[in-house]
């Protein structure tokens, strides 16, 4: 099991209704990450619509979900 912090943005954050959480996981992977929190949040946003990123460098999906590591899921940005 592996102990990680998430961050969410726009759409993500509001439906989570927090902006980070630590959370221990046993997902192998981030795209099964994304699925436990999808179930538990609500998410909308399919993971083919959003970026994820760990520590600061964008990754796969099929990447793995490591100890420590700060894991951001990042909305697709609308602006004018």
């Amino acid at each position: 099991m592996n102990e990680v912090t998430v961050l969410y943005f726009a759409s993500l954050r509001d439906a989570a209704g927090v902006a980070q959480e630590s959370l221990r996981t046993e997902a192998p992977t981030l795209h099964a990450l994304y699925a436990e929190l999808q179930a538990r949040h609500g998410f909308a946003l399919s993971v083919e619509r959003l970026r994820v990123a760990v520590d600061g460098a964008f990754a796969r999906w099929d990447d793995a979900v490591a100890a420590g590591a700060e894991i951001a899921f990042i909305p697709p940005v609308s602006g004018g």
